[in-house]
């Protein structure tokens, strides 16, 4: 088999969260690049169509669905919504995530926590969970959990996103774990330090980006398209004897 047939995901449907931008963005372009019919998701529709509406001038497939994972009931409207229309999920990216503050971890306070663990660790449980029974029912599937490297390493005035993030990897595995033998592969992306509107608070301050490039052997910050290829790798054929990974895409971060 060649190698352009391992990451062939035609006929695939896929659904990637946090897609209207960014990482999220660039994965649902790649994975209809390859084949796929993508569902974009995001919080707020217009983004989500103005992504699935150039996909689809581009010769690929895709659609567009409003979710915000923080809220349970729109987790199942879209499980809903996928199961009537299409019956199936064969990949499911989870990306869309919450770090609303920035600052002394003890200074957290309550909404913050809240809203961060609602979307980070209640979001993507339950996104993984539903995902999983609709793939046992298809005799298989792939998830891919985006998390980061500061689930190994916290990032300074990041404790609570750090946190979240550990919970993810570990999630991961415990979802990989369980779901071997039903075919379905669960492993996770961590991407480092990436220039997007998420991580503006850490790539517009001088003093933080100088302090991260000390961190960093690649010696630069990024693009969003660089994480594209690393899930590719994950939901495709070319990783099929891989599960409960945590696969670095960081410049080298985690090696220092």
């Amino acid at each position: 088999m060649s190698s352009k047939n391992l990451f062939d995901l035609t006929g695939k449907v896929a659904l990637i969260t946090g897609a209207s931008r960014g990482i999220g963005e660039n994965i649902a372009r790649t994975l209809a690049d390859y084949g796929a019919h993508v569902i974009v998701s995001s919080r707020k529709i217009d983004g989500c169509e103005a992504v699935a509406s150039s996909i689809r001038e581009a010769g690929g497939s895709a659609e567009a669905h409003a979710c915000h994972i923080g809220e349970m009931d729109q987790i199942e409207s879209i499980w809903a919504h996928i199961e009537q229309t299409h019956g199936k999920l064969d990949i499911l990216v989870n990306n869309a995530a919450a770090n609303p503050y920035f600052g002394p971890v003890e200074d957290t306070d309550l909404g913050a926590f809240n809203k961060t663990v609602d979307v980070n660790i209640r979001g993507y449980f339950f996104m993984c969970a539903r995902g999983a029974r609709m793939m046992k029912k298809a005799g298989g599937g792939s998830i891919v959990n985006v998390a980061s490297v500061n689930g190994v390493n916290p990032g300074h005035f990041q404790g609570i996103y750090s946190v979240t993030k550990a919970a993810v990897i570990s999630m991961t595995k415990s979802f990989a774990m369980e779901l071997g033998q039903q075919k379905i592969r669960v492993n996770a992306l961590l991407p480092g330090l990436t220039d997007t509107k998420f991580a503006s608070a850490l790539t517009t301050n001088d003093a933080i980006k100088k302090q991260a490039m000390a961190h960093i052997p690649m010696k630069r910050v990024a693009d969003p398209s660089e994480m594209a290829g690393t899930v590719l790798y994950l939901v495709s054929e070319a990783s099929s004897y891989t599960t409960g990974a945590c696969i670095n895409a960081d410049g080298g971060y985690l090696t220092i």
